[in-house]
């Protein structure tokens, strides 16, 4: 039903949270808010970054799950195409437009590598990762079928310790057997350490990620050996970008939490040791919550509970103010302390979610604001796409 209707035939507080052109005290809560100043700052900050420093920037769609964003992305920051976790992902991506997506996962399930296989003619160049070579056949099978070809990046494990080739051996085999196979393409490397991500200090994240670049370095030097090159080394994330892109080997950024940031995020420290959301990034994305209930003098009750967002990571942070603060919550509810007073019911604050990507799957939609009005609503495009 809301594929066929104009925004300005759906019914606020309905269908959708807010109208183009509304004042932003009139939205309706919760919903997720974007700052499209503080957005578009991030986005070209890093599409500034990547050109100054020769990497392309292939932006992680699994953060905002966002057509329009991933657009934003391209067109502002000279992002190269998106990465994904799905290939129900991957396939919204490529019928919005984005003509190369990467699935920086296994795909393994029969159904599913049909599905990639015929993502192609959709017209976006279609690349997966790989770390068993038992997967090469299975892939070519289906692009075979379809007519297509996928590329496929072989996987390193280089310290999250999940999927992935521990062994520059292992690494070399199955890209020989991806180069020789049907329908197939040997595309690269898959090199992300997720693990050290969002460790608070600078050198230990830099400890990690120098075993990392020994470990891709090694193994491409030894797919050189044996006449395969590398299109694609990529990696890199919100917490280490700055790291890949000065390794000499990586040349493709994934970065995804730089364009909203989060609380989790943000308390990390840069190389001077101040947080990365107080100067190298600005928040832009928010859950915007609304006062019920403040029938307890010391505290207001918002509603935005754990159905608006994700805790995984901790609890979200009042934006801007330190006179509130979000102590707890439940499926519908978060209780605020407010030993002063200061709020009333139907206030509305401004959240700083603990961790951004599982939060953006639980909206339907993006309210942009610019200058204090609605400006836009994108729909969050993939959002329950998990499988």
């Amino acid at each position: 039903m809301k594929d066929a209707m104009n925004l300005s035939e759906m019914e606020v507080g309905y269908d959708i949270p807010a109208l183009p052109g509304m004042d932003e005290a009139d939205i309706q809560t919760p919903c997720l808010l974007l700052d499209l100043d503080a957005l578009e700052r991030n986005v070209k900050k890093m599409g500034d970054y990547a050109a100054v420093h020769g990497m392309r920037h292939r932006v992680h769609g699994k953060m905002h799950k966002s057509v329009d964003v991933a657009l934003m992305q391209v067109a502002l920051g000279g992002a190269c195409g998106v990465c994904c976790q799905k290939v129900s992902e991957a396939e919204v991506f490529a019928r919005g437009g984005i003509t190369d997506v990467l699935v920086s996962n296994q795909v393994r399930d029969p159904a599913k590598i049909d599905r990639l296989a015929r993502m192609p003619k959709l017209g976006a160049r279609t690349i997966c990762c790989v770390d068993d070579i038992a997967n090469v056949a299975d892939l070519s099978a289906a692009a075979q079928k379809h007519g297509t070809q996928i590329e496929c990046l072989v996987e390193i494990d280089c310290g999250a310790g999940r999927c992935g080739v521990t062994t520059t051996g292992g690494v070399v085999a199955i890209a020989k057997a991806i180069e020789a196979a049907s329908g197939l393409k040997f595309a690269g490397l898959q090199a992300y350490q997720g693990a050290m991500q969002h460790l608070d200090s600078y050198d230990d994240r830099k400890a990690k990620i120098d075993v990392a670049v020994a470990m891709v370095k090694d193994a491409v030097d030894s797919l050189k050996s044996e006449d395969l090159d590398c299109d694609i080394v990529g990696g890199g994330g919100t917490g280490s970008y700055y790291f890949e892109s000065n390794s000499g080997v990586f040349n493709e950024l994934q970065c995804g939490s730089y364009a909203f940031m989060d609380a989790d995020y943000g308390r990390i420290l840069d190389k001077d040791g101040k947080r990365i959301d107080q100067g190298e990034w600005e928040n832009a994305l928010f859950i915007l919550t609304s006062v019920m209930s403040h029938v307890k003098a010391d505290k207001a009750i918002v509603d935005a509970g754990l159905k608006a967002q994700s805790i995984d990571s901790g609890l979200p942070v009042v934006f801007g103010r330190d006179d509130v603060e979000y102590i707890k919550c439940s499926d519908e509810h978060g209780v605020v302390s407010d030993l002063n007073g200061a709020l009333k019911v139907n206030d509305k604050l401004k959240l700083v979610p603990g961790h951004c990507d599982p939060t953006c799957n639980v909206h339907d939609w993006y309210v942009g604001v610019r200058n204090g009005k609605v400006e836009t609503l994108w729909p969050v495009s993939a959002r329950g796409k998990a499988y």
